[in-house]
């Protein structure tokens, strides 16, 4: 599960909190705001981290392939 700062569960709840009256014109109490965080953390942080890896491993295969390129425009003529 991941591991957020006390300022970041403040943000947070604080954000869900906006978040259920603005949209669902519900107010919430800090519990409700807590359990949302932790199941968030729990169920929803894994899927995102992940994706993100996946996302860099895209990008760092394009650099490589770049790179090799690069590497090759590197040659010059020995005629």
């Amino acid at each position: 599960m991941i591991k957020l700062s006390d300022e970041q569960r403040k943000q947070l709840a604080g954000e869900i909190k906006a978040f259920y009256l603005d949209v669902r014109g519900e107010e919430i109490g800090m519990i409700e705001e807590q359990q949302i965080i932790d199941l968030f953390c729990e169920h929803l942080a894994p899927v995102v981290y992940n994706k993100a890896l996946d996302d860099a491993m895209r990008w760092m295969k394009v650099q490589m392939g770049n790179l090799e390129t690069d590497y090759y425009l590197l040659y010059q003529d020995s005629r």
